[in-house]
């Protein structure tokens, strides 16, 4: 579903999306209101979301899409023309479970879509460090333009061998990497991060990567 105030991006990212024979457009929005609609009619498995729309912003209908049971399967993909964007953090917070620029190369939104649809997180690569760094500054600030920290169920039932995994995946590594860097076998890196996402009650790779740095298990100096 593509979420966009602008009908020429929004053709735009149709036709970059159906150009993909494994992929389909099944619907439309060109404000937030809308795209919460559309959302919940259609049940997509990605939602394409621009942050700044009319009537209701993308914050908010990634807050009301991700807060909904019935579309627990939903991702949020946020698309946005800056980098430094400063609803970015706070769409993070509202369960969106992507970042990318609009100026992404077309082969790599649609490998992204693919990315979040399989329940892991994609941050655009060019900000990721930052990104993260900067959210794990506001997460340690009594700032309110930060809002409220995610819920999730801490550390306490997350074994040794998880807050090894959890860390690596915090600094950025990637599971094939983990399981390089511990001495695992990919499937078990791979279970591990099943386990933490059950434990600690969030949605995909990216809120994990959050929940490390709100926890305190990761701090900004350490990545």
């Amino acid at each position: 579903m593509i979420a966009d105030d602008q009908a020429l991006l929004r053709g735009s990212f149709r036709l970059l999306v159906e150009s993909d024979p494994d992929l389909a457009v099944v619907g439309e929005a060109a404000d937030g209101e809308a795209a919460v609609a559309a959302t919940r009619a259609a049940v997509p498995d990605v939602v394409l979301m621009d942050l700044r729309m009319p009537v209701l912003d993308g914050i908010e209908a990634t807050r009301r899409i991700c807060a909904d049971p019935a579309l627990a399967g939903v991702r949020v993909l946020v698309l946005t023309m800056f980098d430094g964007d400063e609803y970015v953090h706070p769409a993070l917070r509202a369960g969106a479970s992507g970042f990318l620029l609009k100026d992404t190369p077309p082969a790599d939104l649609v490998a992204a879509i693919r990315i979040v649809a399989a329940g892991e997180g994609m941050l655009s690569p060019t900000v990721t460090r930052r990104l993260i760094a900067d959210f794990a500054a506001r997460c340690t600030t009594a700032d309110p333009a930060a809002g409220p920290p995610m819920v999730h169920s801490g550390l306490s039932g997350v074994t040794d061998r998880e807050r090894e995994v959890l860390t690596l995946v915090a600094r950025g590594l990637s599971n094939g990497e983990v399981a390089q860097r511990l001495r695992l076998s990919l499937p078990t890196v791979k279970t591990h991060v099943s386990h933490l996402l059950t434990k600690l009650g969030v949605r995909d790779r990216v809120h994990l990567v959050i929940a490390a740095y709100e926890s305190g298990l990761v701090v900004a100096r350490d990545s």
